[in-house]
């Protein structure tokens, strides 16, 4: 990502603190509906602008735990929910599957023209959740693998990862079009990290701000020919959702580093907190709400 765009952003939380101290005109009474992706960290992501918004005296209604882009993305799209935290990268690929996008300001850009009409791509955060193919520490050093493209030369490589990963760009077929690797594909869902572990696939598709990479030595591939397009979280709004309110969610956005998405997923596995409580602690760290 380019650094003026983070710079920017940054420098803007500043400026929006104020507005999240008190908005500028009386919000609607009508809820503002936030939606969620079946993922505790997309949750979490949600409840930070659920209770920005609140303290800034929103009514939010929230509809967590959706499910899949094929479920909730026409719900967006009919006017059903009114705000949802996105990855640029993963949603711009649903809704343009040949997209040659690849670095964060040019997905960024491709997904703002992409989107449906009344949907608005708010700010990017620098904060990523993206998808990236990972080996065991001991796969890696056997192999002398570093980089994907390292697995063309291995032979009886099975691929885990949710089941839909089956048919993405980046999946098997991607892996064969742009690097020459050849796998066979096993659904393991949210088993997938414990099936790496234990041996059951070669290799895994893990959420980068998934903090087991670190705590389980997990070695991530690099990906230089693009497989992965950056994947940067981004609220995507409709027209229900107004200038005010708007501008306080870009403060959560321009708020939340990589560090801290990774940070708050920890307390998520480890601590075992909830999404309230995890966004509430997060927003008062970040002078968001008091």
């Amino acid at each position: 990502m380019k650094l003026t765009r983070i710079t920017a952003l940054v420098a803007s939380v500043g400026l929006v603190l104020g507005v999240a101290g008190c908005a500028s005109t009386t919000p609607s009474s009508e809820p503002i509906v936030i939606g969620s992706q079946a993922y505790y960290s997309n949750e979490i992501i949600a409840e930070t602008y659920a209770q920005v918004l609140e303290n800034a005296g929103y009514t939010v209604d929230r509809q967590f735990s959706l499910g899949q882009r094929d479920v909730y993305v026409p719900a967006i799209e009919a006017g059903e929910i009114d705000l949802f935290p996105e990855y640029t990268g993963n949603l711009l690929q649903y809704l343009v599957p040949d997209a040659t996008q690849t670095t964060a300001d040019d997905v960024y850009s491709a997904l703002a023209t992409a989107l449906p009409a009344g949907l608005t791509a708010l700010d990017m955060s620098p904060a990523t959740d993206q998808d990236s193919y990972n080996v065991t520490q001991d796969f890696a050093q056997k192999n002398n693998l570093t980089s994907i493209a390292d697995l063309a030369k291995l032979k009886d490589l099975t691929l885990g990862g949710a089941p839909e990963l089956a048919e993405r760009p980046y999946g098997p077929k991607g892996l064969l079009d742009m690097y020459g690797v050849t796998v066979s594909f096993q659904a393991t869902g949210d088993t997938t990290v414990d099936a790496l572990v234990a041996g059951q696939v070669s290799m895994a598709n893990v959420y980068s701000a998934d903090p087991r990479i670190s705590q389980l030595k997990l070695v991530t591939l690099s990906d230089p020919l693009g497989l992965f397009l950056a994947s940067n979280v981004v609220p995507i709004a409709s027209e229900k959702v107004s200038a005010d309110a708007r501008a306080l969610v870009n403060a959560v956005s321009a708020a939340m580093t990589p560090e801290d998405l990774v940070a708050l997923n920890v307390r998520s596995v480890e601590e075992k907190l909830s999404a309230s409580v995890i966004a509430h602690d997060w927003l008062v760290s970040k002078g968001l709400i008091k």
